[in-house]
């Protein structure tokens, strides 16, 4: 192809054609083509042909080349938050690119891991398909089996099978397989779910309200022995207190079967409505909600989830 370059991925045999072309300042950018001339859909082959072609050290870019699996998990983390937020604002369009930018750094994690010759992002496809299979026998193997069965023992044994595969032998506590990463009010569910399976919970809420009364008076405590300590031991205790409230508060939020996460997210979100129509009143700035992109539409009823700041802009004079 004239004036282009011919690619090929060492995940494939398929070539990955790219159009070379110059910018007016001289910089090259690439117009994808199909070997024929026509417009390219691109695939997940096309993707990790250009992850492995931003990781190369010589003709890559430099910041890509420099990270690790270290860095690059804050965006991992990032961008799962861009899909929910997508889906909390039923934004379809939105969806599709936060998907992309959590394909990417699957994609980007697996190329890492395949520099340093431990597994391919064929591997990852390869395993999640399998566990999925194994996971439901009832699809896949035996369509007879009953969810009963699975209750009755067959799902640990699963789960056993696939520690024994990683090479963790024995039994494990159930409450070590909640991924520590977690938001903590989520993790917190999580764990409480986890231990309630196991008959580690209180029958029923009124006990719950219970405790987190004990625990807002031993917060209330903390906060007045201050005389009776350092500085730093009262910070220590309070902070440890307030923490066994927020714990409480997650528990409470499980048992009345609410994700504390989303309405600490729409109770953030219910100041900004009421700081918007305060300022609209008084004939002040207006106002937007953005997400961690810096996107999003004049704030109104009922948004708040991915909320990040607001941005008020002055009235036109």
């Amino acid at each position: 192809m004239q004036g282009g370059m011919t690619i090929r991925s060492q995940y494939t045999d398929n070539a990955a054609v790219f159009s070379v072309k110059r910018d007016p300042v001289g910089f090259e950018y690439a117009a994808d083509r199909m070997a024929d001339g026509g417009p390219k859909r691109h695939t997940v082959e096309d993707l990790l042909t250009v992850m492995a072609r931003l990781r190369d050290p010589v003709s890559g870019c430099p910041w890509d080349v420099q990270q690790t699996f270290g860095t690059i998990a804050p965006y991992t983390i990032e961008e799962a938050y861009g899909v929910a937020d997508a889906i909390a604002r039923e934004d379809l369009d939105a969806l599709k690119d936060e998907l992309g930018d959590l394909l990417l750094q699957v994609v980007y994690h697996a190329r890492m891991a395949s520099e340093q010759k431990r597994f391919e992002f064929a591997d990852v496809v390869d395993a999640i398909t399998r566990k999925m299979i194994r996971r439901h026998p009832r699809v896949f193997a035996n369509p007879k089996l009953k969810d009963g069965v699975l209750n009755a023992g067959l799902w640990q044994r699963i789960k056993a099978e696939e520690r024994a595969g990683r090479g963790i032998e024995g039994e494990i506590s159930r409450l070590d397989e909640v991924p520590i990463a977690l938001p903590a009010l989520t993790r917190a569910v999580k764990l409480q779910k986890r231990a309630a399976e196991v008959g580690f919970d209180w029958p029923s809420l009124s006990p719950v309200f219970a405790k987190a009364e004990e625990e807002i008076a031993e917060l209330r405590a903390a906060i007045s022995a201050g005389e009776n300590g350092s500085d730093r031991d009262r910070a220590t205790r309070v902070a440890e207190e307030f923490g066994d409230l927020l714990f409480v508060m997650a528990n409470i939020a499980r048992h009345l079967g609410i994700d504390p996460e989303a309405s600490l997210r729409d109770a953030n979100a219910k100041l900004t409505r009421q700081e918007h129509r305060s300022c609209a009143r008084r004939g002040g700035p207006q106002a937007r909600v953005l997400d961690a992109r810096g996107n999003g539409p004049p704030l109104g009823r009922g948004q708040g989830h991915g909320v990040e700041r607001l941005e008020v802009t002055p009235p036109r004079a």
